[in-house]
């Protein structure tokens, strides 16, 4: 084909999907690579909405999915988008699901379109006489479904109080109730479930004993429980250290920051967040981080200001790039053609309201006999 890419052969093919190919999958997901695959290798040539009820047996949307690797160069790095979904007419007869048909001359004008390849082709269309001019054909680079997925982490804060209520906890956390199970039988294992449960009421006692301080610090508080465990002679493992630590810990925001044994911030992961950050047309360098540029000036343009404790995550990094965040893709086809129409007038919905409520108690007072207005 005169202009088509370089060297003989080369396919083009057509294939129709359901609309769940365009967005299923998160980033990294095996649905987002497929896409990413397809365009990052520039396969997609036009993706093409058609109207639903076509088929005999579902009356979903549809699309038409045309791949080739023979791009003519005007076309290298784009994908167009041509939303055919008022192509089509009812139908006399309904065939099962299939109410609806896209004919001849329509097809061929969908085939117009994608020869055209223009951005912003319109089309006059509408039903019952009524027509209107809308987009029916976009052009978009192929970096324009694609975003990086980042994580942006929150410092954990804490305050520690051994208050009657957060003691009680304590049979809500794993550990400590396995301290009075055992998997021995016969004496030994009663000895064992004995021995744990004193271990138990020693540890209640050993806390209800501690003085009702709130700790606003959580190494403060450890040095406290340390001290307080060494005075009466318990010794515990960490698991069960731990369940005595989260039990007696509650969120809070005005608490001093968990730090690691690093010095670096814990992240919390109820105040866990994810960014979704469009991927340039062009370069993105990272920083010695690791971070994409465009990443960097969203964070700072979006997140910092508003959470000056928050910090992205740069071990959550793409396999393919290495970069921090996941890069996916995703086609939202609808958003590029959405087309707003007001809301109808106030006044006439609440005259539509009143109108209801009246036909209501009417036939209310026909069954009961009694006026109800």
């Amino acid at each position: 084909e005169p202009g088509a890419g370089p060297g003989p052969g080369g396919s083009r093919v057509a294939i129709i999907m359901n609309g769940s190919p365009l967005f299923s999958g998160d980033a990294g997901s095996g649905e987002s690579e497929i896409r990413r695959h397809v365009l990052e290798n520039d396969l997609l040539e036009a993706l093409i909405a058609l109207p639903e009820q076509l088929f005999y047996n579902t009356g979903i949307a549809t699309y038409v999915w045309l791949l080739t690797n023979r791009k003519r160069p005007e076309r290298r790095g784009r994908v167009q988008l041509i939303d055919a979904t008022s192509f089509g007419t009812q139908m006399k007869r309904s065939l099962g699901d299939k109410r609806r048909e896209i004919p001849i001359e329509k097809a061929d004008e969908i085939l117009g379109l994608v020869a055209e390849f223009r951005d912003g082709e319109t089309r006059a269309v509408g039903e019952g006489g009524e027509e209107e001019v809308v987009t029916v054909g976009r052009v978009f680079p192929t970096t324009r479904f694609g975003f990086r997925k980042v994580t942006v982490e929150r410092p954990l804060r804490l305050n520690f109080r051994t208050s009657e209520g957060r003691i009680a906890s304590l049979d809500g956390q794993a550990a400590f109730r396995r301290l009075a199970l055992s998997k021995k039988r016969g004496k030994a294992g009663e000895e064992a479930r004995r021995n744990g449960e004193e271990t138990q009421e020693a540890i209640r006692a050993m806390l209800a004993d501690m003085p009702d301080t709130l700790y606003k610090d959580r190494d403060d508080f450890l040095s406290a429980l340390a001290t307080a465990l060494k005075d009466v002679g318990i010794k515990l493992r960490a698991p069960v250290r731990n369940a005595i630590v989260a039990a007696l810990s509650e969120r809070d925001g005005t608490a001093e920051i968990c730090r690691d044994r690093h010095g670096d911030p814990e992240p919390d992961p109820k105040l866990r967040d994810f960014e979704r950050v469009p991927l340039p047309d062009g370069e993105d360098p990272a920083d010695a981080s690791g971070v994409p540029a465009s990443v960097r000036e969203f964070f700072d343009r979006e997140v910092a200001p508003h959470r000056p404790d928050a910090w992205i995550d740069v071990s959550k990094v793409d396999r393919k790039d290495g970069m921090a965040g996941i890069v996916g893709y995703e086609i939202n086809f609808s958003s590029h053609f959405y087309r707003f129409r007001p809301p109808r007038p106030l006044e006439e919905i609440q005259r539509d309201i009143v109108q209801v409520e009246s036909e209501i108690a009417e036939m209310l007072r026909d069954v009961v006999g009694t006026d109800l207005r």
